[in-house]
């Protein structure tokens, strides 16, 4: 929020300069972001009147202006403004005057008449980008005053970045009111006398949405002049806080809102038809804005109506069809309490925000509705004429100020400061928190204007405030230094991350949620969940899968030539699950697993001299996971399955002591051609919970005995994978005894015969043995009896015959 200093010192004046007022409000949680001069630096600048004008000789868009700068002498200036016209005031550089950007002013012949001197426009003060034409001043202002003082030019403009719950200070009265209660200085609110109804019209407004308006309260202004001038100081006053000067009724509007945070809308009455109704709108409804857009409504949005026509989104920003104009003569002057809960969201909906919103939906003050009203019936009235009518208020739901109890102690062990208890009273009376003592504990009872303030924190956090944070000591914490012990059969994720650097991939962090088409192609997903309020267009629901981040991180450092490129994330996915209920770090209905996720596309090695270039494949990264697995890589299966991001003949379901884990495969070509890569990627997605813990280590000793080494190559049916004779193995070797001496089996050789079909009905595997006993020396007669009994399970199991 952006205001001039010198408009929050009309309310409060404390003695300090513009520095120690702007530490003092970032010190007290009001960070001010920025300060700045409402104007650039120039001089000899004053107040001119244009006393007579004629057209110039030798051009005919030049006019020689005769100029009163307060001298008693006119001066004679060339000036080619289209609005320079006898009789008006401006601003006059004289000779020597120096403009913002170093521009200096002499004395100039133009077209062959000497000017002495330069008219200037708002652009070439630095006020603004306006330079239609010349600044048009006040035309009470005194000739030959300088301009700064006339402007009130040598001001400081403060930028506050307000944290949301600090709705209560988006306005002068509330920074003027935390000054006020962090300096003691006094606080002068702004007051007008109310305005005597001296007509009888009402205008019938029906709230039914109690849930979207608590209050609701305006009257008729009939015989106003719209096209009176917005005062001087008022228009000065917006400019400085960022708004552009309209017309003198939504200035009025504009200035109320900027100086006690109270938006209010004016109607124009003779375009309302009926009276007004606060209701929820209907689906299949529109409107079309004041910034002329025009919007779809949903049951959830609240509206205005005349009649039946939709008039205006509540809180957020008036309808085309009642707004008022230059020729506006009667109007419905509207205040009100907004829900911000009905409020919120719904602005950024439609892809806008307006000032309106911006408060109600972070709370504004529900009991000065009347009040806040009449003062700007009196700006009305007092600017632009007219007549009013009684003031209409219906009271129908508003919030219950629940008290907040803060126990003393409480408030010493948090702040680390013993704040006596008449130090507290103080504090809480000058930020004008009712309260009351009971069992030594303060009841406090937050003001209409506070919706920050619920919990026994809070309160701690406003002693804290005033107090001042400064003064509480930086006092290191005292804890008894305790190593934890960390479980060695558990990886957490800076493990897990730790060991995917190691292996040479890069992390990324991509974001939560996705293209929805990303769900469809990567995930397979028909049914994402999406996003009410999403960031962008694009980014519409959240991710069910990691691959499709990783793919779009590959093909983002494709396109700017890198050749090789090895990323993975851990992060969290989202699916529905109607298992799932609410809890402390769940949401009903959603599941959300940590995955890990890898993708590795290029050559296998950096370019080098010891090694041929070849690109990366599927047994290259399932090296990888077995790697990141460590020892239990022992009991990790590939089985083949489909998968839509992935090669149908590439790719497999990674199954780990009987529990589906995740997937590994080649990226489809159908989306390697559509991310416009020269070759597949490869990658994978893991669930973080089923690898991240790992086999406690088991000491054993080591053997004295050799270890025997025996080959068997069988011929087997095409159709009978690997797997299903090694699972046949195993199981042999784990129920006999005698076959314990068998510690380890690989498969080194496949073989088909040329003669034959690549798939034709037999297929050669040759697979090896290690043997070794740990108390004895193996015969040849024992490794051959376990050799054939190992045969003799696969020709009972499988069918297979020696190979010779």
């Amino acid at each position: 929020m952006q205001f001039p200093e010198s408009w929050l010192r009309t309310l409060v004046n404390p003695d300090l300069d513009t520095q120690a007022l702007s530490h003092l409000l970032t010190m007290a949680g009001l960070e001010v972001e920025d300060t700045c001069p409402a104007a650039p630096p120039f001089s000899d600048v004053v107040v001119a009147r244009i006393t007579a004008i004629a057209p110039h000789p030798n051009a005919d868009k030049l006019h020689i202006c005769q100029v009163d700068d307060g001298t008693g002498t006119p001066l004679q200036i060339v000036c080619g403004a289209p609005n320079a016209a006898a009789g008006l005031t401006v601003p006059l550089a004289r000779i020597g005057a120096e403009l913002p950007g170093g521009m200096k002013i002499g004395k100039a012949k133009m077209r062959g008449v000497e000017s002495f001197g330069m008219l200037c426009s708002a652009r070439e003060l630095g006020l603004s980008q306006d330079h239609a034409g010349l600044l048009e001043l006040d035309a009470s202002s005194v000739a030959g005053q300088p301009l700064r003082d006339a402007l009130d030019l040598d001001d400081t403009l403060f930028t506050l970045k307000l944290t949301p719950n600090r709705a209560d200070c988006l306005s002068i009265l509330g920074v003027a009111r935390e000054v006020s209660a962090l300096t003691r200085a006094l606080l002068t609110p702004p007051t007008a006398q109310p305005v005597a109804a001296t007509l009888a019209d009402r205008l019938p407004v029906s709230i039914e949405a109690p849930d979207l308006c608590g209050r609701f309260a305006g009257r008729i202004l009939r015989g106003v002049n719209a096209r009176a001038a917005t005062p001087a100081w008022m228009k000065a006053r917006l400019e400085k806080s960022g708004q552009r000067s309209i017309s003198a009724l939504v200035d009025i509007s504009n200035y109320v809102m900027l100086e006690l945070g109270r938006p209010t809308h004016v109607f124009d009455l003779q375009r309302i038809q009926g009276g007004l109704t606060v209701r929820w709108a209907h689906e299949g409804e529109s409107l079309e804005l004041l910034n002329g857009q025009t919007v779809a409504l949903g049951a959830d949005v609240g509206v205005i109506t005349a009649g039946e026509a939709v008039e205006s989104l509540a809180g957020i920003m008036g309808g085309e069809a009642t707004a008022v104009t230059l020729d506006t003569t009667d109007i419905y002057l509207e205040a009100a309490f907004w829900w911000p809960d009905a409020i919120m969201g719904r602005a950024r909906r439609y892809k806008f925000s307006s000032e309106a919103s911006h408060r109600f939906e972070r709370g504004v003050d529900f009991e000065s509705v009347v009040e806040h009203l009449e003062y700007m019936t009196r700006l009305l009235v007092d600017i632009c004429g007219g007549q009013a009518g009684p003031i209409d208020d219906q009271v129908v739901n508003l919030p219950a100020r629940q008290p907040v109890k803060m126990r003393l102690d409480r408030c010493h062990r948090v702040l680390g400061v013993p704040v006596g208890r008449e130090e507290v009273e103080k504090i809480f009376t000058r930020l004008g928190l009712p309260f009351r003592m009971e069992d030594g504990a303060f009841i406090v009872t937050p003001p209409s204007y506070r919706f920050d303030l619920f919990i026994e924190e809070d309160l701690i956090e406003e002693i804290a405030r005033v107090y001042g944070f400064e003064r509480i000591p930086a006092v290191a914490p005292m804890a008894r230094a305790q190593m934890r012990t960390v479980p060695e059969t558990l990886r957490g994720p800076h493990a897990l991350r730790q060991n995917m650097a190691d292996l040479d991939y890069q992390e990324v962090i991509n974001f939560s949620f996705v293209e929805e088409s990303w769900e469809h192609d990567y995930a397979g997903n028909a049914d994402p969940i999406k996003l009410l309020n999403p960031i962008a267009s694009q980014l519409a629901v959240m991710r069910s899968s990691l691959m499709g981040g990783l793919v779009a991180n590959i093909r983002y450092n494709a396109n700017r030539k890198q050749s090789r490129v090895r990323v993975f994330e851990l992060g969290r996915v989202f699916a529905r699950d109607a298992g799932v209920i609410d809890g402390d770090l769940s949401v009903a209905g959603v599941r959300q697993p940590q995955h890990l996720a890898g993708a590795a596309w290029g050559p296998v090695l950096d370019e080098q001299w010891g090694a041929p270039s070849r690109q990366v494949d599927f047994y290259d990264v399932k090296k990888d996971v077995e790697t990141l697995l460590g020892a239990r890589a022992h009991d990790l299966l590939c089985v083949a399955a489909p998968h839509p991001a992935l090669h149908p003949g590439r790719c497999a379901r990674l199954v780990l002591q009987g529990h589906e884990i995740g997937w590994i495969g080649e990226l489809h070509p159908r989306w390697v051609q559509l991310s416009e890569l020269n070759h597949a990627p490869v990658v994978f997605e893991l669930d973080v919970a089923a690898i991240s813990t790992v086999r406690l280590a088991e000491p054993v000793e080591l053997s004295r005995q050799p270890v025997v080494l025996r080959d068997l190559a069988v011929w087997v049916r095409s159709d009978i994978s690997y797997q299903a004779l090694h699972d046949t193995l195993n199981q042999t070797i784990a129920s006999d005894a005698k076959l314990g001496i068998v510690q380890d089996i690989r498969l080194f050789d496949v073989w088909r015969d040329k003669a034959t079909q690549a798939d034709g009905p037999e297929k050669s595997l040759a697979f090896r043995f290690w043997l070794q006993d740990p108390a004895a020396t193996l015969d040849d007669a024992r490794v051959e009896q376990c050799i054939n009994r190992l045969l003799e399970a696969l020709v009972s199991a499988h069918g297979v015959r020696l190979r010779a």
